[in-house]
């Protein structure tokens, strides 16, 4: 479903990236418009797929996730049954925060987030035992700089 998206609608997709919990009162005020109608949009804009799952931020330090590893992996296997196994295998494992498959040397790249090094070894360790991979680089993030989900609108 393809829709239209016109500068309210950014003004109301731009309040609810900055704050989703913010009452349809607030939101309407900020964008300069009445309730109903910003409940119509939000509606349309989830209808068309622009809006997806709502969900809430966790502090990953605060809950003892302090190693954040970017994993570099090149494969030599490209079938199918290949893929399809390796897919199953990174959303199966919820210490995989990203996964995406890339252009050129590297074939994919995860964020993973785990307790300490020692987590990090648990999950290279189950990930090599279920798909053949041929090399592996995990880098470790000294410090998280930037970090949003917040788009450019």
């Amino acid at each position: 479903m393809s829709v239209r998206i016109d500068d309210t609608d950014r003004k109301i997709l731009a309040e609810l990236q900055r704050d989703a919990s913010q009452s349809l009162d607030e939101i309407a005020s900020r964008v300069g418009s009445s309730k109903t109608p910003v409940w119509n949009r939000i509606r349309k804009l989830r209808g068309a797929g622009v809006i997806g799952q709502q969900t809430v931020q966790l502090d990953a330090e605060a809950l003892g996730f302090e190693a954040c590893f970017f994993v570099l992996i090149r494969t030599s296997e490209h079938e199918a049954e290949w893929q399809k196994a390796f897919l199953k295998a990174l959303r199966d494992r919820p210490e995989v925060q990203e996964a995406h498959r890339l252009a050129g040397d590297i074939d994919y790249i995860l964020k993973v987030r785990v307790q300490n090094a020692r987590a990090y070894d648990a999950f290279y360790q189950a990930l090599i035992s279920e798909v053949r991979v041929h090399n592996v680089t995990a880098l470790l993030s000294m410090e998280e700089i930037k970090s949003t989900t917040m788009l450019p609108l």
